[in-house]
């Protein structure tokens, strides 16, 4: 039979769906081989050659004429550092002005490139630069939370092949982080301890359900998952905020997420995937409740009515399968 379980970190009941379960591999990406990509190309505009396309570049790791990494403000921002942070009220209508911060980080030159496919080197230049990022947007004013995210492949609402992820800086705390963070908030309170270093030591514990170990961090899919191979990347060592992350946490991190990304890439097809780094909101650092993690969520499954019309997920893919699945997936020493 179905069950349920609950998700204590985001308070969500999943249903396990036991009996409409797919085995791991009829999760794999069966779509037509996809088109050969070029590893330069003319008319992209992060492309080596396109520097100059008029869009602001706010950081560049290497020499400009033979850069790695960069960063660059969002030719058509969400929101915008110029605007003022004004709020007005009008009865129960709310509204504030569009200020904030919106960057793309282009994460190679080569146009070509998945982070799967990258040197552990290559993916720490990207956690570099995005920690390079996160503290100077941080000392912005009104700047409440900061999002890091990478959208692959165009069910994850990615535009633009080359490889790139995005850095979003809001005026305000979303209602789903204020919730999450109220609730490691009273069981902090009524326990004592973080509920994610608990949920870390109990998966560890367990071991069925993590796919992959380092020294500072652990890769696991959770007890209660709210989708198909749903990953989150814990560190070891308790912090609130991504921004306070060690050199030797980052070399440790880039082999982490290349390897999970590495082995969604070959035993799922190169699914189309977001991922996204959670921290606590700026104003609460250094908090004793609160840890951050990464989350990646592979476009394996689709939302349907039952999931839009209840606010709960339908699982069909056993965490504890998943896990062990992407345990046993052999990545290639010579990758393409």
């Amino acid at each position: 039979m179905s069950e349920l379980r609950q998700n204590l970190i985001t308070r969500d009941w999943v249903i396990i769906a036991t009996e409409r379960a797919k085995r791991p591999d009829q999760f794999a990406n069966h779509k037509k081989t996809t088109e050969f990509l070029p590893s330069h190309r003319a008319d992209c505009p992060f492309c080596v050659g396109n520097e100059e396309d008029g869009t602001l570049e706010t950081f560049c790791l290497g020499d400009r004429a033979d850069w790695k990494v960069r960063a660059i403000r969002n030719k058509y921002p969400a929101l915008s550092p110029t605007a003022e942070g004004l709020r007005i009220s009008s009865g129960i209508h709310r509204r504030m002005s569009g200020m904030g911060i919106h960057e793309v980080i282009v994460e190679h030159p080569r146009h070509d490139l998945t982070t799967a496919l990258l040197s552990i080197e290559e993916v720490e230049n990207i956690l570099v630069v995005y920690r390079q990022r996160y503290l100077e947007i941080r000392k912005y004013p009104h700047i409440e939370t900061i999002i890091i995210f990478k959208n692959h492949g165009e069910s994850a609402g990615t535009s633009l092949e080359h490889p790139h992820s995005q850095i979003a800086a809001t005026p305000v705390v979303p209602s789903q982080f204020r919730s999450r963070i109220d609730e490691t908030i009273r069981y902090f309170d009524d326990t004592g301890e973080c509920l994610f270093c608990r949920t870390l030591e109990d998966e560890l514990a367990a071991g069925e359900r993590v796919i992959f170990e380092s020294k500072h961090f652990v890769a696991f899919i959770p007890y209660a998952a709210l989708s198909p191979f749903h990953i989150w990347i814990f560190p070891r060592r308790h912090a609130s905020s991504f921004d306070d992350i060690t050199d030797p946490e980052i070399s440790d991190l880039a082999d982490t997420l290349k390897t999970v990304l590495a082995k969604l890439y070959y035993g799922l097809n190169n699914p189309d995937y977001n991922y996204n780094i959670r921290s606590v909101p700026t104003a609460e650092q250094g908090t004793k409740y609160f840890h951050w993690y990464i989350a990646i969520i592979p476009r394996v499954s689709k939302q349907a009515g039952f999931e839009l019309g209840s606010g709960m997920f339908i699982n069909t893919a056993l965490p504890e399968e998943s896990a062990g699945f992407l345990r046993s997936t052999i990545i290639p020493i010579d990758p393409p």
